[in-house]
């Protein structure tokens, strides 16, 4: 089994040192700069049939995992309404582009306080957000399987 020890790969950790030099209200409008960065929805993929749902979110949150050549990118539909869970899957979706699964699996599940992001965030919305990287982690070891299989 690979090593699949706390790591951040280098693009989300010069995302995380970015939130790390902004103070308070700073923090929550860069997180929202990245909520309007989120890339639409590709016109193959919709939610109804090649999307998951992360159930644990209040917020309808639908992710679709592509590996190709043993990288990983992800694909996120989550409304407008709520640009908080969009910025931080908007931070997922790119920090981790173009990563092995084995990088996804060893993000820390606590990058977040890293970021400053538990000081402006509510307890519901961390919860949140700490449900998506837990089921792109899934997906990674979804995707890990598959390749060994």
């Amino acid at each position: 089994m690979p090593d699949t020890g706390n790591s951040i790969p280098p693009r989300l950790g010069e995302i995380i040192e970015e939130f790390s030099f902004c103070e308070g209200r700073e923090k929550l409008e860069l997180l929202l700069e990245y909520s309007e960065r989120m890339p639409p929805l590709p016109e193959w993929l919709d939610r109804e049939t090649n999307m998951d749902q992360v159930h644990e979110c209040m917020t309808p949150v639908f992710v679709h995992a592509e590996t190709s050549e043993g990288k990983m990118r992800f694909y996120f539909d989550i409304p407008p309404e709520s640009p908080t869970v969009r910025g931080y899957a908007a931070i997922l979706g790119e920090g981790l582009a173009g990563v092995t699964p084995e990088e996804i699996i060893g993000v820390p599940n606590n990058f977040v306080q890293e970021m400053g992001l538990h000081r402006v965030l509510t307890a519901q919305r961390l919860n949140g957000i700490h449900a998506i990287l837990a089921y792109l982690k899934q997906l990674a070891t979804k995707a890990l399987d598959n390749s060994s299989a």
